[in-house]
């Protein structure tokens, strides 16, 4: 097998592991890219990230494309270390700008100034998995490195 970035073990775990990470993501770049399940579509979020998050525009564009575009290809399983170790960046990046001080809890009983970043950090544990493991079975990654 050719030692590359589209090598994977071809295993039920990396299967596992980008699915769920891909299926969890989703949701959120749908919201920043199309507006679906109650989003700003991208003008509205990017107006939210570059005016209340106070991003770089172009920070603010791969934050949009990386939830969206990274989850369709952790979906499908495609260059998904490249996703998975981008995606790291992202909910780091998201911790410390966003949520960090909100300190570690989600805010379920709506009595915090906002939401913890517990989510983000078991997403990094799902990244960091797929980062090692790679894609798994049934994956594009799979059938190139073959």
């Amino acid at each position: 097998m050719k030692n590359n970035i589209f090598q994977t073990n071809n295993d039920w775990a990396g299967f596992i592991t980008r699915v769920t990470a891909g299926i969890v993501l989703f949701p959120h770049g749908a919201q920043k890219l199309l507006g679906w399940f109650g989003g700003y579509g991208f003008s509205g979020s990017m107006d939210y990230l570059t005016g209340t998050v106070q991003l770089p525009w172009l920070i603010a564009f791969v934050v949009i494309a990386i939830e969206f575009f990274g989850a369709l290809a952790l979906i499908l399983g495609f260059a998904s270390r490249i996703w998975a170790a981008l995606s790291i960046v992202l909910m780091l990046g998201i911790i410390f700008t966003t949520h960090g001080h909100n300190g570690f809890f989600m805010n379920w009983f709506g009595n915090q100034a906002g939401e913890g970043f517990e989510y983000h950090l078991l997403f990094i544990g799902l990244a960091m998995a797929t980062l090692v493991n790679g894609s798994g079975k049934f994956s594009i990654d799979s059938a190139l490195s073959k």
